[in-house]
């Protein structure tokens, strides 16, 4: 698990608050819930969680190391028949743990039949219990995801709003799961955040293909808005064997990443099977009742915000910087005086900080030289500099500094919010 410092902490908020504005502010068909994260956990049986969302996982007889089946890349010899994995005699790979050639052993020596293992299934579901008495606490699950929100409270919204078919539920929010190999700094790990839009349709072939293609665009398109490198961006197609149990189809948006393409939104289309478990249905506005399909696109807000730093970092010969999108970073401003033991100029630092904070995110610093202020705030991604100087005490400019090419405009003081908020845009 991962804790968020104060500049994390607002890049995470700001990629949440430009996926709510794509996804629900600007938009007529999208409206917006925050389920619970503790529910009765006939919701996860009803979903087929406790049934069908597991991993499998195999044990390194050397170091007692265990990894899920799919990270070795050996479940092509998975026998579904036998439920044995049918290891090659000669099958050569590093323990990811050891570093030494792998030894494929099990939970069980019962299970090991020469070179054949049985995996352990385990399910990835985190159980707790709730109960004031210790001896009547009933089980029941922190969610492995923050979908079955929106599906328990279809009817709500239905019944609450006027949307009509086609529409979607979006939700932003913590997920739990009991990962065997979190890893990869924030990419995988036992907590995290999501930000999901659940879309119903029609339950027919063409509308099903229409908006999984739809909302492909729609999310790629984002990714790009926000300054992420196309060229590291694609699409895999799931195959059939490794779809989701409730996928009909998927594909998943990965990033180019130093550890290799990697996952960080899916795009799937659910069919009915979702409202269908829970028994629910939609009565159109001609009286005809079906059940609808749904179209889900679901990123994850840790491996964005790992992936928006991944893509906006640079190194030049002097200097880091991060070059995130003005909308993503932490500060948009930073307000310097030129000296702090001036207190003419301090002073009018500080009024121009606390007018500009009234719109925006700002940094205040008035430590060591000018560049090394200069150069910090490149580094955390801050987009421009304003530094108050002697110049400024006779004819109220300042000097505006751009973070990605270190251009410097003078610019009035009156004029600066304008200036700005052009700029931020």
């Amino acid at each position: 698990m991962w804790d968020y410092g104060p500049l994390g902490v607002l890049l995470k908020k700001n990629i949440k608050d430009e996926w709510w504005k794509s996804n629900v502010e600007l938009r007529t068909d999208v409206v917006g819930i925050d389920a619970a994260i503790m529910m009765n956990p006939i919701v996860w049986e009803k979903s087929g969680h406790l049934a069908e969302f597991s991993d499998f996982l195999v044990q390194c007889k050397v170091c007692k190391g265990r990894f899920r089946m799919d990270a070795l890349n050996v479940e092509k010899y998975y026998d579904e028949k036998t439920k044995i994995l049918k290891m090659p005699e000669k099958y050569d790979i590093d323990c990811p743990k050891g570093g030494h050639k792998f030894e494929f052993g099990s939970i069980s020596e019962d299970d090991v039949k020469g070179l054949g293992i049985k995996p352990m299934k385990f399910n990835l579901l985190i159980p707790a219990f709730l109960g004031v008495l210790e001896d009547r606490q009933t089980k029941i699950y922190l969610r492995g995801e923050i979908t079955q929100g929106a599906f328990v409270n279809f009817e709500n919204v239905v019944s609450s709003t006027r949307v009509k078919i086609p529409f979607g539920i979006a939700q932003i929010g913590k997920a739990f799961r009991n990962e065997i190999t979190p890893g990869n700094f924030t990419y995988r790990s036992l907590e995290f955040e999501q930000m999901e839009v659940e879309y119903f349709i029609k339950p027919e072939d063409s509308e099903g293909d229409k908006w999984f293609e739809y909302w492909k665009k729609q999310r790629m398109d984002w990714y790009i808005s926000l300054g992420m490198d196309k060229d590291k961006l694609r699409f895999r197609k799931h195959a059939k064997d490794e779809r989701a149990h409730y996928a009909k189809f998927a594909e998943d948006i990965e990033y180019k990443a130093p550890f290799g393409w990697s996952e960080f939104e899916g795009i799937h289309h659910r069919g009915d099977w979702d409202l269908s478990r829970h028994g629910l249905s939609y009565v159109d506005e001609e009286g005809n009742k079906f059940t609808p399909w749904v179209i889900e696109s679901s990123g994850g807000v840790d491996r964005s915000a790992l992936f928006f730093l991944l893509d906006a970092y640079h190194e030049e010969e002097k200097r880091v910087i991060l070059k995130l999108h003005p909308k993503l970073a932490p500060y948009k401003v930073a307000v310097f005086p030129l000296l702090a033991n001036k207190e003419n100029l301090v002073s009018k630092a500080r009024s121009i900080y606390q007018d500009l904070r009234k719109n925006m995110m700002v940094a205040w610093d008035d430590r060591g030289n000018i560049g090394k202020r200069y150069f910090a705030q490149d580094e955390i991604g801050t987009p421009f500099c304003i530094t108050v100087d002697f110049q400024t005490l006779e004819d109220d400019t300042v000097t505006v500094r751009d973070r990605d090419t270190a251009k410097q405009d003078r610019i009035a003081i009156g004029k600066l919010n304008e200036y700005l908020q052009d700029k931020l845009k």
